[in-house]
């Protein structure tokens, strides 16, 4: 688990996340965290690198979510990260994003994590570039694909 001042932000065990896609009525959001839950049981030893990482207030409000799409060979991992509407505006993702970066530098095979976000995502290209994450020209299924490397 990690902690920030406001929030605790974890890795879901398989019991949460089949628990969690159970209760999903969004179709796009139950596919992708099934994706996850499956890239977790094919590759255990690299649980944290495909779980669904649940992000809570300190009072264990549920706020939102973040992700790792694996973590390749050559050390980079992408993230993708949402908070629930009414916890947005208030820095909750930027703080999730940088404690868990943190985290991810600190394993010594990440070399740099990357992101994509629709180019008229506002809110999510500042939470980017508060993270330190720059453009870095390259165009992916979701939009630009921003990067940050090992400091």
């Amino acid at each position: 688990m990690i902690e920030t001042n406001r929030l605790k932000i974890y890795a879901a065990s398989q019991e949460n996340m089949e628990a969690f896609i159970e209760a999903q009525n969004v179709e796009i959001l139950k596919a992708a965290y099934t994706e996850m839950l499956n890239g977790c049981l094919a590759h255990p030893h690299q649980w944290e690198w495909y779980a669904i990482w649940m992000i809570e207030l300190k009072d264990g409000t549920h706020i939102g979510e973040l992700c790792f799409k694996g973590l390749s060979a050559d050390g980079i991992a992408e993230i993708g990260y949402g908070i629930s509407e009414e916890y947005q505006n208030k820095g909750y993702a930027a703080e999730a994003v940088k404690a868990v970066l943190d985290w991810a530098f600190a394993h010594t095979e990440v070399n740099a994590i990357e992101a994509e976000t629709d180019p008229d995502n506002t809110a999510s290209k500042r939470v980017l570039e508060k993270c330190g994450f720059a453009l870095n020209g390259v165009i992916g299924e979701e939009g630009p694909r921003w990067a940050v490397s090992k400091r």
